[in-house]
């Protein structure tokens, strides 16, 4: 159990083994297809961002389809890893279509430039856990582990709940969406949970190289630090457009 992130653990890299390629896993390679898997993303974003903006009719089909199409995949990926060179980028179009717009409707209805602080401090966490994690200053033992992904699964468990509450009409849990004090205290530790997952994504990549996974697990392990990017990223815009309706 070496990260929160339900599509990197330990056990992954454990049955990967058993048929591994020729060619093994390597730091490089994984940062190189992380890159792409982002610049993905931003391709994605960049069209749904046109068209909100642009009024077109498209948006909502762009959306909905990243949206739902992207948790499928994302699925799809979890039990297909050997084919994840090929789902991994599809993942990111999609997710970018879904950003893009959501990250459109934000600029537009709170204030310009709320998106590029919130990628600037996505950027900024990443950077900064990175190097905290490469000079030992972020020790990854067997509790920080259990409690970052005891933590996850319980915010994804309110998550859940919450949307299920919604559907059925019984409304949602106020506190997730709200701007009050206990909303914002909320978004700022799911911000900080997020951002624990990179720590793990980063020792879960690292112990993936060591082992000498196979190749293709380069294309997963960045699938994987491409879902928690994105989930580290809509927290922190959900952070900042409470901060700013409370002005």
């Amino acid at each position: 159990m070496r990260t929160g992130n339900p599509a990197l653990n330990q056990s992954v890299f454990q049955r990967s083994m058993v048929d591994a390629d020729t060619e093994v896993m390597t730091l490089s390679g994984t940062i190189n297809k992380s890159f792409t898997l982002i610049i993905l993303v931003l391709a994605g974003a960049g069209i749904t961002w046109w068209q909100f903006f642009n009024g077109s009719g498209l948006l909502q089909i762009f959306m909905i389809g990243g949206a739902i199409g992207g948790l499928i995949i994302a699925i799809v990926t979890s039990f297909n890893k050997k084919r994840s060179n090929v789902l991994a980028p599809i993942y990111a179009i999609l997710e970018g279509f879904f950003l893009g717009g959501l990250s459109a409707y934000v600029e537009a209805n709170f204030y310009q430039g709320i998106v590029m602080q919130a990628v600037g401090l996505t950027v900024g966490v990443f950077i900064g856990l990175l190097l905290a994690y490469k000079s030992g200053w972020i020790k990854v033992t067997q509790n920080f582990r259990l409690g970052v992904f005891a933590a996850t699964a319980g915010i994804g468990l309110l998550y859940l709940v919450s949307f299920l509450m919604s559907m059925f009409g019984f409304g949602s849990i106020g506190f997730i969406h709200e701007s009050g004090l206990i909303g914002i205290g909320f978004s700022l530790f799911v911000v900080v949970i997020a951002a624990l997952n990179l720590v793990l994504d980063f020792d879960f990549i690292e112990e993936g190289v060591e082992q000498g996974a196979p190749k293709y697990m380069e294309w997963y392990a960045a699938f994987g630090l491409l879902v928690t990017l994105v989930w580290l990223y809509v927290e922190i815009l959900r952070l900042l457009a409470k901060l700013a309706s409370r002005d």
